[in-house]
C-alpha cells in the first residue's frame, strides 16, 4: 500500500505552505510523502515563519522555495492551495483543498503565529483524513 502525496501551494513558497509542509512532515512521520511549492517563489523562507514554526520544535530554515511544476501536482494525491489563484494546474481524479489563510509576509510574530495555529488544526484534520493511526 502506497502512502499519500500532499502538496501545499502558496504563492512564494516562503511562509504558509512551508509551515504546512513543516507541521505534516512533523506530526504525520513518514505516513505521508509532503510536497511544497509556489506559483512566484521568493528567494528565502519567511523569517517570522522560521522564527514560530521554531517556537513548535519544526525546524523550516533549511528549505528552499520552490516552483510550482506540473509535475509536482500530477504525482500528488493532494493538492492543498493557499492563496495561488488560478496558478495551479488541475488533474482529473485529484482532491483539491484551497484554504482561506491570511498571507504572512510582513506580519508579526503574534499574527503569524494564529496562522501558524490555524494551519496545524487543518493538518491535523488532514492526517486523520488520509493516515489515522
Amino acid at each position: 500500500m502506497s502512502r499519500p502525496t500532499v502538496l501545499f501551494v502558496c504563492v512564494h513558497n516562503a511562509g504558509r505552505s512551508q509551515m504546512a509542509a513543516g507541521y505534516l512532515e512533523h506530526l504525520a512521520g513518514d505516513r505521508i510523502e509532503v510536497l511544497s511549492a509556489g506559483s512566484e517563489p521568493k528567494d528565502q523562507i519567511n523569517p517570522v515563519a522560521i522564527e514560530v514554526m521554531a517556537e513548535e520544535g519544526i525546524d523550516i530554515a533549511g528549505n528552499t522555495p520552490k516552483i510550482l511544476t506540473v509535475e509536482a501536482v500530477r504525482e500528488s494525491d493532494v493538492v492543498i492551495t493557499m492563496g495561488c489563484g488560478d496558478a495551479c494546474p488541475i488533474f482529473p481524479g485529484k482532491r483539491y483543498e484551497d484554504w482561506q489563510l491570511d498571507d504572512p509576509a510582513g506580519q508579526g510574530a503574534d499574527s503569524v503565529r494564529r496562522i501558524r495555529d490555524e494551519i496545524r488544526g487543518r493538518v491535523e484534520a488532514l492526517i486523520g483524513e488520509l493516515a489515522p493511526v
